[in-house]
């Protein structure tokens, strides 16, 4: 929402407004004070109202997200019960009286993701649509599950997936021929007028509530295991394997997958197993970051494991580390690109077997726009379609005829009859079918990995990201990019440039600049759509040689390419 500009009187009596309508009381009390301290002239209070007043937290195609705390530009439950309510308003315009719209609602473990679920389906049953809440904290591959499984008109998950501790966020799916998908543009806009029009004229205390929602059973939950279970055969043998769920929701119903698919549980790890939404033993709760798998290797060298599985939060990523004794903790984790090449070729291997006769395998590989072109090898090779996507799995899903699909930040949908999202359940379960497959001949995932070198080429990728407090830059750089492209990066030469704003064709506009060098490298330049970076994804690939030779290529290549970059997009 576009900032407001307001006296300080103007900001008092916003805020005075929206504390006479808070149900929290935490909130009210951190409201209430600042309000005093603003009304005594206190800077740093009227600094803070400002901050919270003057903007408001856009609905998008990914909903809504930020820390929790009171005001429009916060996440609380006043905003919380607007977007429920606005969200109700567009299922029934857009049913138009023909049917009862229905929806499920599913919440993780963290701060207060119980109470917006349950104001979520108190508004919807008032509203008169059917509402159907989620029996206990899930992970959010079952609300995606959920709306086919129940064969809901929507879902929404509370959730800010592998946020800051006090961040929380509402994820909004579409059923129906969106079958469980993320929505896309232009439904968030319609969305997004509805909860303003309930922001201007309601208050929060007077919309309409009931307490008949509907709980969801337990054979839903047991019927994503059943259908997760089934992606893989019983194995033969298996590797040790260590488990992480990163303080949350994730452990329960992974550990039901892999009772029900035949696998040994894993070793835990003891300190983040159980849900906290304090995530006291990682400074940020993403597997990404530095330092978050490290309790996970402790455990892993202390029961000498052969690979560490990690799920975010809400276990809609997975993370793996294989052994590797040339790195400091005696693990290396696998980036996003790895174990989505990994699946990408367990899913191709699995249509080709699965093809009769004379008859050629036939599906869809899909990843992002800045993962890596490995799958497309992997496409090429099988003689299936491949499918280049904006980023975001809202995009990935949607692919038509798709059999898998990933993007490199730690994303994988390896079931598309079952969930349309990426799922880090399903995934880890796959991962573990190709980890013991490969373990009952003797090999492990890093031999698979030098296998896919030697036959679809050695791939490298990175990415260089600016953080920057002026977006401003932002927009300058990606202006000088388009005014003055760039003839070579690194030295090396640029081939051709890809300007994917407003330029049409089979993706829709985005600022992505895509450039291809003569050497088949590439470089993808866009802003975050969720933090104030700019981002340049960098990716490099090498056939040729032995697979030591394929591989100093490669690095070569993208250390070239890193150093050429941070001075391109020096601003």
């Amino acid at each position: 929402m576009t900032d407001v500009e307001r006296t300080d009187a103007e900001l008092l009596t916003a805020a005075r407004a929206w504390l006479a309508q808070d149900p929290d009381d935490e909130t009210r009390a951190e409201l209430s004070t600042l309000i005093d301290s603003g009304a005594a002239g206190e800077s740093s209070a009227l600094a803070a109202l400002h901050d919270r007043f003057d903007s408001r937290l856009a609905f998008g195609t990914a909903g809504l997200r930020g820390e929790i705390a009171a005001g429009p530009n916060r996440m609380n439950r006043v905003l919380v019960s607007q977007a429920a309510a606005g969200l109700a308003a567009f299922l029934l315009a857009r049913t138009a009286g023909d049917s009862q719209p229905s929806i499920v609602i599913g919440y993780d473990g963290r701060k207060n993701s119980a109470v917006f679920a349950s104001d979520t389906a108190e508004i919807m049953a008032a509203a008169g649509i059917r509402a159907i809440l989620l029996p206990r904290l899930l992970p959010t591959p079952l609300v995606a599950f959920a709306v086919r499984h129940l064969d809901v008109s929507a879902g929404v998950m509370v959730t800010a997936s592998h946020n800051p501790p006090n961040d929380n966020g509402y994820k909004v799916y579409l059923g129906g021929a969106d079958e469980g998908s993320q929505i896309v543009s232009p439904v968030d806009a319609d969305i997004a007028k509805h909860i303003l029009r309930v922001a201007a004229e309601a208050n929060v205390l007077e919309l309409p509530r009931s307490d008949r929602y509907e709980i969801a059973p337990e054979s839903v939950i047991e019927a994503y295991v059943a259908q997760t279970a089934a992606l893989a055969s019983r194995p033969a043998k298996q590797p040790k394997v260590v488990y992480t769920a990163m303080h949350g929701v994730g452990w329960q119903t992974f550990r039901s997958v892999l009772e029900a698919a035949g696998f040994d549980e894993p070793a835990v790890v003891r300190q983040q197993i159980e849900p906290d939404s304090a995530f006291p033993t990682v400074a940020f709760p993403n597997p990404e970051e530095p330092g978050a798998l490290d309790l996970a290797f402790e455990t892993a060298r202390e029961v000498d494991a052969d690979l560490v599985i990690a799920n975010d939060p809400d276990a809609d990523r997975l993370a793996v580390a294989i052994r590797d004794t040339s790195q400091p903790a005696g693990f290396r984790a696998l980036t996003g690109n790895e174990v989505g090449a990994l699946l990408g070729w367990r899913a191709a291997e699995i249509l080709d077997a699965a093809a009769h006769d004379e008859q050629s395998a036939s599906g869809t590989l899909a990843c992002s726009i800045v993962s890596s072109p490995a799958l497309r090898a992997i496409a090429t090779e099988y003689g299936l379609e491949f499918v280049e996507t904006l980023t975001g799995f809202k995009w990935v899903s949607r692919t038509p005829g798709l059999v898998f699909g990933f993007e490199e930040a730690l994303g994988y949908l390896v079931n598309p009859a079952t969930v349309r999202d990426k799922d880090g359940i399903s995934a880890a379960l796959a991962l573990l079918d190709v980890a013991s497959r490969l373990a009952a001949r003797g090999l492990t995932l890093s031999d698979q990995l030098d296998a896919f070198s030697m036959r679809f080429g050695q791939f490298a990728s990175s990415q260089v990201s600016v953080r920057v407090t002026d977006l401003s830059q932002i927009t300058r750089v990606m202006a000088r990019l388009r005014a003055e492209p760039p003839a070579e990066i690194g030295g090396i030469r640029v081939f051709s440039i890809d300007d994917l704003l407003g330029a049409g064709g089979a993706l829709p506009s985005s600022d992505v600049l895509r450039i291809h060098l003569d050497d088949g490298s590439r470089v993808m330049v866009r802003p975050s759509g969720t933090e104030p970076k700019l981002k340049v994804y960098l990716d490099t690939q090498s056939s040729d040689g032995s697979l030591e030779e394929r591989r100093a290529a490669a690095t070569t290549a993208l250390s070239r390419l890193e150093e050429g970059v941070r001075t391109l997009i020096a601003d």
